[in-house]
């Protein structure tokens, strides 16, 4: 990134998020997170800072592009390039991550068992006191073998599980 182009070519991080996240790197760089919550881009700063609240020049390095691979690393200029053409994070742009919900429902339920919920309180939280009264105690059983799945789950990711959160694949 260099500090010498037109204004207009410059990147004001505050058009785009309220409050990134920009960390320095062990290298010497700065890295930054631009999200809305939900989606996210990581921009890694060679030269100059974003820190610093001025407008910086941005550059865009394309290394080792394989024929095959060359959609999946041209997919965070685009998303980029979305951001900053809508000031937003276009869904169309940002596939949704499969598994975030059930993560969120594993955290949840862990915080739950932490606080001395039974099962069926969580299910009561997540589905629903209707829910709850009308299927908790029916012969198929599937709204708590799925409760129950979830506190397996839930205990696992706070023993050593963690880890795994951020991996691709189940934890």
């Amino acid at each position: 990134m260099r500090a010498d182009a037109e204004d207009s070519d410059r990147f004001d991080v505050e058009r785009v998020v309220r409050w990134p996240t920009i960390v320095g790197g062990a290298d010497g760089r700065e890295h930054a997170v631009l999200s809305d919550g939900y989606r996210h881009l990581r921009l890694d700063i060679e030269e100059g800072s974003l820190a610093a609240g001025r407008p910086i020049l941005l550059r865009y390095r394309l290394d080792g592009v394989l024929a095959r691979d060359v959609e999946t690393r041209l997919a965070p200029l685009r998303r980029l390039a979305g951001v900053l053409r809508t000031g937003r994070f276009p869904p169309a742009l940002f596939p949704r991550e499969r598994r975030i919900e059930r993560l969120i429902d594993v955290l949840r339920v862990a915080d739950a068992l932490h606080d001395g919920a039974s099962q069926r309180d969580i299910a009561a939280t997540l589905f629903g006191e209707e829910r709850i009264a009308s299927d908790w105690r029916i012969a198929s059983d599937s709204l708590r073998s799925r409760v129950r799945r979830l506190v397996r789950e839930a205990r696992r990711m706070t023993t050593s599980g963690w880890r795994n959160l951020l991996r691709d694949g189940s934890s």
